[in-house]
């Protein structure tokens, strides 16, 4: 038996009453009207009503920038350069005016056959930078062309794509099995796949082997050559070549400033990618199963010098490509390792 003061004893059932709970709740206000101190806001100041374009927002601006100095001197130094080389030409023709007539006539006509083929020079530099500028316009279309898009975008980008390279003879196959399925496919990606594959596929494959060569190439000459002066004279040799190889193949045609804005594009491309990586470790990690320790320092750094050369191959594949790579797969450094380690190895001991 427990005792009724026991904290473990099960507690009796109470009644408690809900009167005292029921005087403690309010009752009801009764509805009442405010007129004082109680205004509308008009509708041209009221900020939901107000249209957007009218709404006063901040803007951020842009911070103003100094006067450009640099700008400047670097003008006025051209222009009073122009003016000294057109006093020291007047003066050398009329130099030559006073010793013979036929001397100043014929310095007159050196004098524009010089400046005609400067100004030839220009254009053809300006042509090749309008030339890379279309390519790349080319491939921003073609990338924003999405799952959805129609024909009639898809076909104006195969158009522009086929009067790019149509001086190529190994798009003559795709071309004309393009021309043989132009009213078969209605499917805006689908006719973009097929013109990677056709067009840019034997071109792709011409791009490899422009790689490889270039890469073995250098390999081998990295890996004999005694001075390391040779090693860097050569590398940018063949890597210069190679870029412009690259742009000619896919309709780039750069002139002198666009090969240089290019291989900027390409060093540039490599950086943001974190593809530039130099040293004995590069070796070991590409080639595996200790091959890289079986090589001679030399070979080791032809094979390092080769892949680097592999990897800037690929990154001017991937700026001068007026398609991205969607259809077809894109080449990797592991597709050149095996060939470029073999072309060391077998390389002549200097």
């Amino acid at each position: 038996m427990t005792s009724p003061h026991d904290p473990s004893a099960p507690r009796r059932p109470g009644v408690f009453s809900l009167d005292e709970e029921a005087k403690t709740v309010a009752p009801p206000r009764p509805p009442r009207a405010f007129d004082d101190g109680f205004t509308l806001t008009p509708d041209e100041d009221d900020p939901f009503l107000t249209p957007p374009e009218l709404a006063e927002t901040a803007i951020a601006t842009p911070r103003k920038r100094g006067f450009p100095f640099g700008r400047l001197a670097l003008g006025a130094l051209s222009a009073f350069l122009s003016l000294a080389f057109w006093l020291w030409a007047d003066g050398v023709v009329r130099d030559l005016f006073a010793r013979a007539d036929w001397l100043g006539y014929a310095a007159i006509a050196v004098l524009s056959i010089a400046l005609l083929s400067l100004a030839i020079v220009i254009a053809l530099e300006v042509l090749g930078l309008m030339r890379l500028g279309a390519v790349q316009s080319l491939k921003e279309e073609a990338q924003a062309v999405g799952p959805r898009a129609g024909q009639k975008a898809a076909r104006a980008i195969v158009e522009r794509l086929t009067a790019l390279i149509a001086h190529r003879a190994e798009t003559a196959k795709g071309r004309a099995a393009l021309d043989a399925t132009r009213d078969d496919i209605i499917d805006g990606p689908q006719l973009l796949d097929l013109a990677e594959r056709e067009l840019l596929g034997p071109l792709d494959a011409r791009a490899r082997a422009l790689i490889l060569g270039s890469a073995k190439r250098t390999s081998v000459v990295t890996a004999i050559s005694p001075r390391a002066v040779v090693d860097l004279a050569y590398v940018l040799f063949e890597v210069t070549r190679l870029v412009r190889a690259m742009a000619e193949l896919y309709g780039g045609r750069p002139g002198t400033l666009g090969l240089l804005r290019l291989l900027r594009d390409v060093v540039a491309h490599l950086a943001v990618t974190g593809t530039i990586a130099v040293g004995d470790s590069l070796a070991q990690q590409l080639l595996g199963h200790g091959i890289a320790a079986k090589l001679s320092t030399r070979l080791g750094e032809g094979v390092i010098n080769g892949l680097l050369t592999a990897r800037i191959g690929i990154a001017a594949m991937d700026l001068c490509r007026p398609l991205p790579f969607r259809a077809m797969k894109r080449p990797g450094i592991g597709d050149f390792v095996s060939d470029i380690a073999g072309t060391a190895i077998n390389a002549p001991r200097g």
